[in-house]
């Protein structure tokens, strides 16, 4: 964990964090906000209520003199999934609570946030209570990034595909050529290392041993998949995982999400021409598996990622760009352990059934990537930012 900020700096970017939520939501209508277009997203109103949820449950309730929640039923309707706390409204439902509305839901935010800075104030100087807030904003910017990748889902089921942003997209510039950058392995020690923020998951660091291996210097682009699509990539039962080729025969995997049928993808911007320089997005592990497969490639483990990219040498967009699947499992590191109570279901129990992504895409919020940070989704996610780099 971090340590501390100084009590003037923690109440600053309490604020600011706080601010940035709610600016994510500006460009959207009430509606939109309330809309939930798949189980696995959630409206925007409901992520802006839960992140403040969060401070009201979880540091709050505990270490606020006289505390009264703001309204007794929000602690069932914004809790996610902390079996700890108590019942919670079911996922796939969040898009029927028309009430409480917007209004009440930032006269919500607005009371919680007032009575945080003035515990800040009253208990400055408390490395614990410091400790709970940064988590806190942490899990914050975590949902800003969820709020756009929802809000892009949500507005690409609408056939007018309208836009989030109304700006023009910046261009990208040509990809450079692909090459291989060569990392000797050997023993290696992953994980959190130092006195900055990290997740539970990513600690303890330990020592691995990783074989010599190659990754590629950027990330697939949208031409390059289009060639593995243009070879028949999808219909290739060779190339695929058997899960990913029961979806592909389903139907369910025909392209990349947001691919239309026209040349053009949606994107926060609405419709746009497919930009074939611009790194790939929105792929499951299936996909970037099968085309790894199809490039003569695999993808790499999460041990080879993070000791890359702490030695990057010629690695371009490791970060800031697109979310890169890994063949590894989402699993503890040998002598995890959570955090005791309720906050340690933040991340512990999803070791399972789950792959580990690296890197940030071009959603995660400033200052939230590091090289230890392990990102992590189920094998047919498709609504992330998610984009491939090879290994061999």
């Amino acid at each position: 964990m971090r340590a501390p900020l100084t009590p003037d700096l923690l109440r600053r970017r309490f604020a600011d964090v706080r601010l940035a939520s709610l600016a994510l939501a500006e460009p959207l209508s009430s509606e939109d906000c309330t809309a939930q277009s798949m189980a696995d997203a959630s409206p925007v109103k409901w992520h802006l209520a839960h992140t403040t949820w969060f401070f009201e449950t979880f540091i709050l309730e505990p270490h606020e003199a006289d505390f009264q929640p703001f309204h007794a039923a929000f602690r069932v309707l914004f809790n996610s999934y902390y079996n700890g706390i108590g019942a919670k409204h079911p996922r796939a439902q969040r898009g029927l609570l028309t009430r409480p509305g917007m209004d009440a839901v930032r006269d919500y935010r607005a009371d919680v946030d007032a009575r945080m800075l003035r515990l800040l104030d009253q208990r400055a100087g408390d490395a614990a209570l410091a400790a709970l807030v940064t988590l806190g904003l942490q899990h914050e910017q975590q949902h800003q990034e969820l709020i756009l990748t929802d809000v892009k889902h949500l507005l690409a089921q609408n056939p007018l595909y309208p836009a989030y942003l109304d700006t023009v997209p910046a261009a990208v510039p040509l990809a450079p050529a692909l090459e291989w950058c060569a990392f000797e392995g050997g023993l290696a020690d992953i994980g959190h290392a130092g006195d900055g923020f990290c997740f539970d998951n990513e600690l303890p660091r330990h020592r691995v041993f990783v074989a010599p291996f190659e990754l590629a210097s950027r990330l697939v682009t949208n031409g390059d998949y289009l060639a593995f699509i243009e070879a028949g990539g999808y219909r290739d039962a060779a190339l695929w995982l058997s899960e990913g080729w029961d979806m592909v025969r389903a139907g369910q995997l025909e392209r990349p999400l947001y691919w239309l049928d026209d040349d053009r993808e949606f994107t926060l911007h609405g419709a746009q021409p497919l930009d074939l320089s611009a790194p790939l997005a929105h792929v499951s592990l299936y996909e970037a598996d099968a085309y790894a497969r199809w490039a003569g490639a695999r993808l790499p483990t999460e041990a080879e990622w993070e000791v890359a990219a702490s030695n990057p040498g010629g690695l371009l967009q490791l970060y800031g760009h697109r979310w890169q699947w890994t063949s590894s499992s989402y699993a503890p590191y040998p002598g995890f352990a959570p955090q005791p109570g309720a906050i340690g279901e933040y991340n512990g129990k999803f070791m399972i059934n789950q792959y580990v992504l690296r890197g940030s895409s071009c959603a995660t919020p400033d200052g939230h990537a590091r090289a230890s940070y392990r990102n992590f989704f189920p094998a047919g996610a498709r609504w992330q930012f998610s984009g491939i780099r090879l290994a061999r």
